[in-house]
């Protein structure tokens, strides 16, 4: 595999263990992947804590929004066992948490689910924290709040998500491309199936922005995205893909 590209561990090695936990991040790093992403989102007392839901219902087994309680009550929760019980007593970890476990050489993929409010608080949070900047990547639907993040964190690189669902991208990628460019991000985090051919990594490329894409389980798809040069992809079996690519 190329030295650039990178196979990213969704939410964590989330097809084994209970995504967004301290046991799928661990994994992953005990699996030696390239990276993990993982979803933060700020509870009510302003912890960034790391959770893919508006409520905790889905991994939780209690119907809690996220940002109507503190954290001091939502870590009480087991987020693990829904997964399987031998994960019981997993819990909703805090963002801090995660960056003090990253490993070395070791990519963090942050996906921004809350709004803009999140924006000051993530500047104070890195502003305080020792990290190496290089290995640390912003992702979001929300365009405009990663140009306003990357205003405050300008040492930090930003993607913009983007599926399907956006009209913008079959009437015109030329368009995407150039307000990625005057938003001052770094490039696009695309669903698999918007990447057609070699032309849309291509053009990214060609403007100078990195191109990544989600969420790629099938072995014959991963090798063709590589070959056509992506930057990365993210999967929920990362490990298991990047053994069948290299073998």
């Amino acid at each position: 595999m190329s030295n650039n590209f990178i196979i990213i561990a969704h939410r964590g090695e989330s097809h084994e263990a209970p995504e967004n936990t301290l046991a799928a991040i661990n994994l992953a790093w005990e699996r030696n992947d390239d990276g993990v992403e993982i979803d933060i989102r700020l509870s009510k007392d302003d912890k960034i804590i790391v959770i893919h839901d508006r409520s905790t219902s889905r991994t939780g087994g209690k119907f809690y929004y996220v940002n109507k309680y503190n954290y001091s009550e939502l870590k009480t929760l087991d987020v693990g066992s829904y997964k399987n019980i031998k994960f019981e007593g997993e819990h909703i970890p805090l963002l801090k948490t995660v960056i003090e476990g990253l490993p070395e050489k070791k990519y963090l993929f942050i996906e921004i689910k809350s709004n803009i409010e999140t924006v000051n608080i993530l500047e104070t949070f890195f502003n305080s924290n020792s990290v190496n900047p290089e290995f640390i990547k912003f992702i979001s639907f929300n365009k405009n709040l990663l140009k306003q993040l990357k205003e405050k964190l300008p040492s930090f690189e930003m993607f913009w998500i983007i599926d399907d669902k956006i009209p913008l991208f079959k009437k015109n990628f030329n368009e995407i491309i150039k307000q990625c460019i005057a938003s001052g991000l770094n490039g696009l985090d695309l669903d698999e199936k918007m990447i057609t051919s070699k032309n849309v990594i291509d053009k990214c490329h060609d403007a100078n922005l990195k191109i990544y894409t989600w969420t790629v389980n099938d072995v014959k798809r991963a090798k063709e995205l590589m070959n056509w040069g992506i930057d990365g992809i993210t999967s929920d079996r990362a490990s298991w893909l990047s053994e069948q690519i290299k073998s």
